[in-house]
């Protein structure tokens, strides 16, 4: 079916079919379709098309759910189309309508969510590809790609953010199932397609002046001599580019991307250890909170990403910190304290004052336990002279941690020599 896009009143990306030939009949064209009428017939288009994929079943609710946010859009545009009112075959483009948009939603749902954001995003990356760009700026490959990770992120908080308002949905609604999220997703592209009207019959994408104006606030390029700034300033000439603000921030900036091969191997080690064990505990939840976070979002952009009130984020920072805890003092102790440097070698982290202030603070047993903790005997052997069940053991060994993190945080402690 060829389409034709054009902007309305309401800068709403209208789909037009060329023809109308849709197997209606000629006396039925002319009457305008209800929206529940039309609602259930995407409902019955909707089972027939996944069943004949083979897909796995969905509630009758999400459907109707979905079904009905597609026939208020499409009786909207109808309604607001002076073309479509003079056609007089309203029931027809209704239909029409209503199975490009079901089209769209069914194209990203065989896809998959993550496939779906993954072809979604190459798409809209695709377009806005040349105008991403500072002007007169020559970019690699590499630097445009970065810009546009940039770009596409803020952009697709928007997307939803005006999904939300034209489907009046609550402002903390996330896309939960496969379906929504395919209708969000083809949302999306449809909002990204969408054409402004410039004047002087002028018309542009809405996400390509997104982008260009993105790109307008990108700072002016500097030239830097990047082996200058690497290297100690030998003559007056070096010594004052070196005072230079720019060159001071080229400067901080290798010191701080230098990072140790090794720490990074342990890092990665410790991240996905952690993931496993939340994924062990059902915090699917506490997963992508760490994911966002490890991304360096705002507490406000990790809310409108997960569709987070306040409270329900503050819930989820305390389930979060239990889990940490219990797995940095119970099941990866060794290795979270190893990334700190604050294993047993070296003194859990704490320098000769603290450590002997922790000393004192130890019980006889504790003592021996950490002794034989130091000395690398097993945990059953442990449990065997300490007299008491593994279980037991555990518990101790989290309170002796525990108390050691106070003392090496404490504010009364000297500095770590």
């Amino acid at each position: 079916m060829k389409t034709r896009y054009t902007n309305s009143s309401t800068s709403t990306l209208e789909v037009l079919p060329e023809s109308t030939d849709m197997n209606v009949h000629p006396s039925a064209q002319v009457s305008e379709m209800d929206r529940e009428t039309l609602a259930q017939e995407i409902v019955t288009e909707l089972q027939t098309l996944i069943q004949s994929e083979g897909r796995v079943k969905i509630s009758i609710a999400s459907l109707g759910t979905v079904a009905d946010r597609i026939a208020k859009e499409v009786e909207r545009i109808c309604r607001q189309s002076s073309r479509i009112q003079k056609s007089g075959e309203i029931r027809s483009w209704q239909l029409n309508l209503a199975r490009h948009r079901l089209q769209k939603c069914l194209t990203y749902y065989n896809l998959g969510a993550k496939q779906g954001r993954i072809e979604l995003h190459s798409t809209l990356g695709a377009i806005v590809y040349r105008y991403i760009a500072p002007m007169r700026q020559q970019l690699s490959f590499q630097g445009r790609y970065h810009l546009i990770e940039d770009f596409l992120q803020g952009f697709f908080m928007e997307s939803l953010k005006a999904f939300r308002r034209e489907t009046e949905l609550p402002e903390d609604y996330t896309p939960r199932t496969s379906l929504e999220v395919a209708e969000y997703l083809a949302f999306t592209e449809q909002y990204a397609r969408r054409r402004i009207n410039l004047g002087k019959s002028a018309t542009q994408q809405l996400i390509v002046l997104r982008a260009q104006a993105f790109s307008r606030r990108q700072p002016a390029e500097t030239t830097m001599d990047m082996e200058l700034a690497a290297e100690s300033p030998k003559t007056e000439e070096a010594q004052s580019q070196r005072r230079d603000p720019a060159m001071q921030q080229v400067r901080a900036s290798m010191v701080t991307q230098t990072i140790d091969p090794a720490e990074a191997v342990l890092r990665d080690r410790l991240i996905s250890e952690l993931i496993q064990y939340l994924e062990s505990q059902g915090q699917s939840d506490c997963i992508d909170y760490l994911t966002l976070k490890l991304q360096d979002l705002s507490a406000m952009e990790i809310d409108d990403v997960l569709g987070l009130s306040s409270r329900q984020r503050d819930y989820l920072q305390q389930r979060f910190k239990y889990h940490v805890e219990k797995f940095s003092r119970i099941h990866q102790w060794e290795l979270v304290h190893q990334w700190l440097g604050a294993d047993l070698d070296r003194k859990l982290g704490m320098n000769t004052q603290q450590w002997e202030v922790f000393w004192q603070k130890l019980t006889p047993q504790q003592q021996q336990l950490l002794e034989l903790k130091r000395d690398g005997v097993d945990d059953r052997a442990i449990a065997t002279a300490l007299k008491c069940t593994p279980k037991q053991l555990i518990k101790r060994w989290s309170q002796l941690l525990e108390l050691a993190w106070q003392v090496r945080n404490s504010t009364t402690s000297t500095p770590k020599s």
